[in-house]
């Protein structure tokens, strides 16, 4: 079982044992190590039931229960739970906005036990009569299921591409005579990915079947003569829309060595697969006006990380050692401020600690540097959380909104243009807050929001955390345009979250990032040079 299987195992028994009224200590140690583990990405094959419980928040306790997760597939406490319960209201318990113990209501006092049977029942007004809910959380719940269920079979490309990637090395290594490719939505690394095709110029005799079961989606193959591969790799990678533009059906399956070939016999610039979406590229590519895309190679340093300081899983040390290890220059620190008190924010005498630590590790360091930054809390009125005296002892300050999410587009764009014009903001943090197939985005006019960072000289981030990749690569030309850099961030709470730069740069190509407009590909002198301006 992976780390994301195991956690999700962890939180719903901590859910399951609050909903059936459990030990409420032993219910949170459940989740406490499902939140612990959340934030890591810990590779748990071949690992001993001693290494487990020496990862910290576990225990023995959970190791037990881990071993027994990962030799089983579940735990008999989990199984029993689960037998007491509904399938239908362990669903429930997905929804966004309602604990155990709301569902417990709901299951008990209005009898739902299923996602259809809720939705009719908020529909029906029943959530109104009940205490604690209220019209304004029946609204709420509501438009969360429909979230929900619009977004069912959908899943994150990082979860997806590996076990894909997995299953065609397998077949290479025992079918070394096939040409095979991912194509469509994995090809062109889409955030969301609801179906998996795969293009092969022969037949497979390996067996799949064990590696497939870890794959959530069906996979589809498609089989062609060897000598079509690259006309039908074009074909099958691109949205209906790119072929139309690049007028595809002129060509005939005559062999191509390479797609680039395809493009080259439609007097084209290279498109490269990330680009076939239909939007602006072909216009670019007859003008040979695509830009040499970012690559991960290209980046000089890692912006926007957490250590214990805050809510991070690893020290300080070991963050900026593992980037320096990555064969980065720099490394930027940027702890929560003080109002995210939930996420452990520094006050200002730990500011003053973390910033002294920094001195002495940077004496140690040849060729690399931490830079002193902070996550800094967009608060209400756009203002950031600490004052003059301790933003200016900041290296750079990432601003970011965290709290009071529920905004018009007209507040969320004053509080985040009001942040962008005080002269401290260096980077506007994730700028709609959202959480891929979990959270929306609260609705901001992006034109303002990057008019005004342009104005400012604020560089915006893409949040390379696969579940946020924010700002939406869509609004990258529009930054491009306006001149407003792109700084590629983690936003990585334990040392390999900092490996998520991949995911961000995939989708910076999406939207036609050039290394000269990426922030972080910067060298340190360039980069300290920008943010004193």
């Amino acid at each position: 079982m992976s780390n994301d299987d195991i956690t999700d195992a962890l939180e719903i028994t901590a859910k399951l044992m609050e909903l059936h009224n459990e030990n409420p200590f032993k219910t949170r140690a459940y989740t406490n190590a499902a939140f612990k583990l959340s934030k890591m990405r810990f590779d748990f094959q071949g690992k001993t039931p001693e290494e487990i419980a020496a990862i910290e928040g576990i225990g023995k306790g959970i190791s037990s229960k881990i071993v027994e997760l990962i030799s089983t597939g579940t735990t008999e406490e989990l199984s029993k739970l689960r037998e007491n319960t509904p399938d239908g209201v362990i669903e429930i318990l997905g929804v966004k906005g309602l604990g155990p113990k709301k569902v417990r209501q709901l299951w008990k006092e209005l009898e739902v036990e299923s996602i259809g049977e809720l939705l009719y029942a908020c529909n029906e007004n029943r959530l109104i009569t009940l205490k604690g809910f209220g019209e304004k959380t029946q609204t709420q719940v509501k438009q969360n299921i429909e979230f929900k269920l619009a977004n069912k079979n959908k899943f994150h490309y990082a979860s997806i591409e590996k076990p894909v990637n997995t299953i065609i090395e397998l077949i290479l290594e025992q079918q070394n005579d096939l040409q095979i490719a991912a194509v469509g939505q994995l090809a062109r690394k889409c955030e969301i990915i609801d179906k998996i095709e795969i293009l092969i110029d022969g037949e497979i005799t390996s067996n799949l079947s064990e590696l497939e079961k870890a794959i959530p989606l069906k996979i589809t193959y498609t089989n062609c003569e060897p000598g079509e591969f690259f006309y039908k790799y074009v074909e099958l990678t691109s949205t209906p829309e790119h072929l139309e533009r690049i007028n595809f059906s002129s060509l005939d399956s005559t062999e191509f060595f390479d797609d680039e070939e395809v493009y080259t016999a439609l007097n084209l610039q290279y498109i490269e697969p990330e680009l076939r979406e239909g939007l602006n590229e072909v216009k670019l590519a007859e003008q040979q006006a695509i830009p040499k895309l970012i690559e991960v190679e290209d980046l000089k340093g890692i912006l926007h990380n957490h250590s214990t300081y805050s809510d991070g899983v690893h020290t300080l040390k070991e963050m900026a050692d593992y980037c320096k290890g990555l064969g980065y220059h720099y490394f930027g620190i940027c702890d929560h401020s003080k109002t995210a008190v939930y996420a452990g924010g520094l006050p200002i005498e730990k500011v003053i600690e973390q910033q002294k630590e920094i001195d002495k590790l940077n004496a140690g360091y040849t060729d690399f540097k931490i830079l002193k930054g902070i996550e800094s809390d967009i608060l209400n009125d756009g203002s950031l959380d600490y004052p003059e005296e301790i933003l200016k002892t900041f290296d750079f300050v990432v601003a970011s909104v965290h709290s009071n999410l529920k905004m018009t587009e007209e507040k969320a764009t004053e509080r985040l243009i009001e942040a962008i014009e005080n002269p401290y903001t260096s980077i506007l943090g994730h700028p709609t807050g959202r959480l891929l197939l979990a959270r929306k985005g609260y609705p901001i006019n992006h034109k303002k929001v990057i008019d005004a960072c342009a104005v400012n000289k604020v560089s915006i981030e893409l949040n390379a955390h696969p579940y946020r990749l924010d700002i939406d690569w869509r609004w990258i030309p529009y930054c491009l345009e306006k001149g407003v850099m792109i700084s590629i961030n983690p936003d990585a709470h334990h040392k390999e979250g900092l490996k998520d730069m991949y995911y961000g740069v995939c989708a910076a190509r999406k939207g036609m990032l050039s290394a000269e407009h990426c922030l972080n590909a910067l060298s340190l002198e360039e980069l300290l040079l920008k943010f004193k301006k």
